[in-house]
Order: C-alpha cells, then structure tokens, then sequence
C-alpha cells in the first residue's frame, strides 16, 4: 500500500488517533494473556497547546489491529510499527487542526459526532465481516468498547475537518473528465469491446477525479503540517 492510501485511511475508511496515558495495556500472548507495561513512544504538538499529544505503544497496535486488510499480529515487527507511527503522527496533526474550530467541540457537532461514531462502529464491524470478529480482534489487544468509541469518535472529527477543508474546493472541470475518459477508454475504441459514452461514466470519472483532487491536497496539507514552524514530533522510544 502506497502513501498516499496510507494517508487516506486517516478519514476515509479506516483512520485513527487514540490519546491514552495508561501505564498498561493487556497483551495476551499465546493461549495466556499478560500483562506487558505500555510505553511512551512519540510526542506530537503543533505548539497550539502547552502539552503535547502522546502516543503510546497500544496506540500502534490498536491502529493496526483495526486495518481489517493487515495481517494481524499481537506484537507486531517493526516495520508494521513504524508504519502506524507514521499514520498516527499525521492523524494527531489534523486532530490539532481539526480542534481548532470554534464548532469543533458545541453541543450540536458533539452530538452529530456521537451519531457519526456508531455508523462508524457498524462499518467497522461489517469490513471485519461481523461484529463478533471485530470484537475478537478488540480483546487479543486489550482494546476496550470504551476505548474503541474514542477512537472512532477522533476518526469522525478528522473526516469532518477534511471534509470542511477539502471536499467543497474540489472542483473538477469538464475537460479534466474528458481527458480521462480519452485516457481510459480511448484505446478501447474500435477494440470490438463495447465502449461506454462519455455521458453514460461522466458522473463517475467526476468522483474519481474529486477523490483524487483531494488525496493530492491532503498529502500536500499533511507535508505543510510536519514543515510548520511549530510543528515538533519528538520520538521518545524507538518502536
């Protein structure tokens, strides 16, 4: 999976922030379970706050253990961490943006946030193929219901920002869709194969191309954040 589909998990499917200051997270390992002490692995802030956000070494394994296409694993290697490191980092950064907003924390977008969270829980557990699988997955590493509302209920404030930031800006012209429907299915043409019309893949070429638009303007967002003058990530225990 490329960056750029990594970044998108931030709002578009399966995204995630989690802010936990635990001392411990439950590990099982093998047929028993144990506990194993929770560390300290990065801090992040955009200098908008006195104290910095934490991430933690559950935070990593729960991104990781709620991405229903990555092999799961209880204590993942290295290379699977610093992945979530990465995703997590970005995550954190557009939370910052995000609670910015003086709508970010009123009655009303609290209460839209609640009811966008268990939409959220029902795809969730539907990309799992059920509920009971999700929640399998949720106990091998110590990931609580709870827990798991927070998490999903940061996933929904990130989406709505980027929603807010992006989506109506994405404006796709007529000749962008027709220079990629040239591109698709030009060289189909006289192919013996039946060829849509323009007409007929309009609408969808116009919502590849806004979703696009808009991966390209988040990857370049995400950049602009980590370079900000008050942006410090400090990692504190190598993962």
């Amino acid at each position: 999976m490329g960056r750029r589909q990594e970044k998108r998990k931030i709002g578009m499917d399966a995204v995630r922030v989690l802010l936990l200051l635990s001392a411990v997270c439950v590990l099982p390992s093998g047929a028993s379970a144990q506990t194993t002490p929770d560390k300290m692995v990065a801090s992040v802030t955009n200098g908008a706050r006195a104290t910095p956000d934490l991430i933690t070494y559950s935070d990593l394994v729960w991104q990781l253990a709620l991405e229903p296409d990555t092999p799961f694993s209880e204590r993942p290697g290295t290379v699977q961490l610093n992945r979530a490191l990465r995703l997590v980092e970005d995550q954190l950064l557009i939370l910052q943006e995000a609670r910015k907003l003086p709508s970010a924390d009123t009655t009303d977008a609290n209460a839209a946030r609640d009811a966008e969270v268990i939409k959220k829980r029902n795809e969730l557990a539907q990309a799992f193929g059920s509920g009971t699988r999700l929640e399998e997955r949720m106990t091998r590493v110590g990931l609580t219901s709870e827990q798991l509302d927070l998490i999903l209920r940061d996933r929904v404030m990130v989406e709505q920002y980027l929603d807010f930031r992006f989506r109506a800006f994405a404006v796709i012209t007529d000749r962008e869709v027709e220079d990629r429907y040239n591109q698709k299915y030009g060289r189909l043409r006289n192919s013996g194969q039946i060829v849509p019309t323009l007409e007929q893949v309009r609408a969808q070429i116009n919502r590849d191309l806004t979703e696009e638009k808009i991966e390209t303007e988040i990857d370049k967002f995400i950049d602009e954040l980590r370079e900000a003058p008050g942006t410090e990530i400090v990692v504190l225990n190598p993962v």
